[in-house]
């Protein structure tokens, strides 16, 4: 009988900080790859540049061709942060402040020449819907939003590093980036047979699960986009590999709600957790994620639970590189 009843803390493991990579490697295609047999419940440790043995006749490469966006933004007495999660239909930013005390309604904020106002607060989230004289200028004075792990403020190097080389300057609107994406260079990608989705990866990235027990939790919303050309290409496929969690959620949230695949765009709050049956996504390229995590939740619906956190527990001994700048690993 599959279990249902899981608690957030079912999905904990003990990381030493010292394992988390505060910067990426020299070389995108650096990383270290261990590789889950969910099949046979086998771990082997192999380097990334590997992947393409694993890819079989028939299969193809799923990515998400997202843009991340500068969409962190400072007042100009350095006093009230910004997030900036999406621009409304008017114009208006609906953003996540700090502190909160000092953006009610009607508070107002400077950024650069822009004035802003707030004229809304959500309740669901306590976002902030602020309305500009003239939006403030996002490569003068936006920053990317970096995961707070990284324990560091923007680099130079993260400007070309936090950013997929295959993310498309029309698909901007990602505030996180599809991290496992991040290790492809060109000449990897060209030996691919492969196509694309584009995710927008929200805030829940940066948010932890509160809730004790996972069905407690609500996800966050994402918008995201299916073309007809890839859906006519992963219908044609025999296996999908998708490319990061945020591929797959794309995939299962579009298989699940209209029984196949097809072209459409919209949101998704889909929530992948123990007990899941994947509908499209036959095998996952990802990168290590943080304790009770959606994501984790997410790997351990394909791999099990106990094996995912087996291999875990097995990545800390082998002090492999966690999370965003960190090592990947791949579930067939």
């Amino acid at each position: 009988m599959l279990r249902t009843d899981w608690h957030t803390s079912d999905f904990d493991y003990e990381l030493p900080p010292g394992l988390i990579a505060s910067r990426p490697p020299e070389r995108r295609d650096a990383a270290r790859m261990m590789v889950v047999d969910r099949g046979r419940g086998v771990i082997s440790h192999r380097m990334f540049v590997d992947f393409p043995e694993y890819i079989r006749p028939g299969d193809e490469v799923v990515f998400n061709d997202t843009r991340v966006v500068r969409a962190r933004f400072f007042s100009n007495d350095g006093a009230i942060e910004l997030l900036r999660l999406e621009v409304e239909r008017d114009g208006g930013w609906r953003c996540l402040v700090k502190p909160g005390k000092k953006m009610r309604l009607g508070h107002t904020v400077a950024v650069g020449g822009s004035t802003g106002v707030v004229t809304a607060i959500h309740e669901s989230d306590g976002a902030r819907t602020v309305v500009w004289d003239e939006p403030p200028d996002e490569r003068q004075y936006g920053q990317l939003a970096l995961p707070h792990y990284l324990g560091r403020d923007e680099e130079v190097a993260d400007e070309d590093r936090y950013q997929t080389i295959f993310a498309r300057p029309d698909r901007a609107g990602a505030i996180a980036a599809p991290t496992a994406g991040l290790h492809f260079t060109p000449e990897l990608m060209a030996s691919l047979p492969h196509s694309f989705v584009t995710l927008h990866v929200g805030v829940g990235t940066f948010r932890p699960v509160k809730a004790g027990r996972i069905s407690d939790h609500l996800m966050h919303e994402e918008s995201y986009e299916l073309s007809q050309p890839t859906v006519d290409r992963l219908v044609a496929a025999q296996r999908l590999v998708a490319v990061g969690t945020t591929v797959a959620r794309v995939l299962e949230h579009v298989a699940g709600s209209r029984g196949q695949l097809v072209a459409e765009q919209g949101t998704t709050r889909i929530f992948i957790h123990p007990p899941y049956e994947f509908r499209a996504v036959g095998a996952l390229l990802t990168n290590f994620h943080l304790p009770q995590s959606t994501l984790l939740m997410l790997v351990s619906a394909l791999a099990g639970r106990d094996l995912m956190l087996e291999a875990y527990r097995e990545a800390v001994r082998a002090e492999y590189r966690f999370f965003s700048y960190g090592d990947c690993m791949l579930i067939h």
